[in-house]
């Protein structure tokens, strides 16, 4: 009878010793180091004070040339960590910010988010510190908001990067069932080390693990385990609600500048997918086919793919996607 317990008790410990292993950190991800020094910037947004936090990250040899990098959904300027050392190497000055809502920045309770309203702020921020032309890679909701901020702003675009964007469908469109941002809230407050795992694994690195990756997932989970967690849940529900609701898609024809595509075809991300009825879902994600229509529709885009990667092809196969990356960037 003892040994049929085994098996559960097995799993039982091995979930407790990873909970016990997830740090704690604060609601803007305090207690967690990033790879370069952490600056503020300080503006007033929507009625109160808010506080961006950013890298700004010099090279040895400077080439002139400025690089903005922004994170996605669920990750932080600290995952672009391999793409700084890469892109500071081949002598560009990079600077990585958290937008409002994420990681070291604030997450105002209340905020009506927008990626108008991120662009604004991003804008901003850099012309805060004197930069007027730059190229800008932006990666999974990174990429939605890069694209916004080049509608938006195309007279200071050298280039556009975009690294396995989401927003290349629109999913409420297709058919998936609008969430409420209460339903985003609660299902956030369970989010786990384990869940962020698997669902990395699955998604990010086409079934691929590797030890190294761990830190990403306690980055993200500490947050959510911490004293804050409830902001940190808040504020993501509100993004998810600004994702679903404020699609990119019908607007890739009026994208102006010089724009490089760099996409994992493993991945498979597409919003809301877990609500969408069973025969929806393997239409959705379906990035072969999305970003070859996406290249078609943006004036003079060029396409790189990695046919064995997923969604984040910069952690997953950092050599190779860098040497892609600086291949394709404008000459300098």
């Amino acid at each position: 009878m003892f040994k049929r317990w085994l098996p559960a008790l097995a799993l039982c410990a091995a979930a407790t010793t990873q909970a016990a292993e997830t740090p704690s950190y604060g609601p803007e991800l305090e207690g967690f180091d990033y790879p370069h020094a952490v600056q503020h910037f300080e503006f007033e947004s929507q009625g109160g004070k808010r506080q961006m936090a950013y890298m700004d990250v010099l090279p040895e040899r400077p080439n002139g040339g400025v690089m903005v990098l922004l994170h996605g959904k669920n990750f932080c300027g600290a995952t672009w960590e391999g793409t700084i050392k890469a892109l500071t190497g081949a002598g560009y000055r990079v600077v990585v910010p958290d937008q409002i809502g994420f990681c070291k920045s604030s997450k105002p309770e209340h905020y009506q988010y927008s990626f108008q309203q991120l662009a604004s702020n991003t804008h901003a921020l850099l012309e805060s510190l004197g930069i007027e032309r730059f190229s800008l890679l932006g990666h999974s909701m990174g990429g939605m908001l890069a694209t916004r901020y080049a509608l938006m702003y195309p007279q200071q675009l050298e280039q556009l990067v975009l690294v396995d964007p989401i927003g290349l469908e629109d999913w409420k469109a297709k058919g998936v069932p609008y969430r409420r941002v209460d339903e985003w809230y609660a299902r956030e407050l369970n989010t786990t080390a384990e869940s962020i795992r698997k669902y990395q694994q699955s998604t990010y690195y086409a079934g691929q693990w590797h030890p190294e990756w761990d830190k990403w997932v306690q980055m993200q989970a500490g947050m959510f385990k911490g004293a804050g967690r409830e902001a940190v849940a808040w504020s993501s529900a509100l993004t998810y609600d600004m994702i679903q609701t404020q699609p990119v898609y019908y607007e890739l024809e009026k994208i102006e500048v010089p724009t490089l595509l760099i996409i994992g075809d493993k991945d498979n991300t597409a919003i809301g997918k877990d609500a969408a009825p069973e025969a929806l879902r393997s239409q959705l994600g379906d990035y072969p086919k999305m970003a070859r229509e996406a290249a078609a529709r943006i004036p003079g885009a060029v396409l790189v793919t990695f046919p064995d990667l997923g969604h984040s092809p910069q952690i997953q196969a950092p050599e190779r996607f860098h040497e892609a990356l600086l291949k394709g960037l404008v000459a300098r």
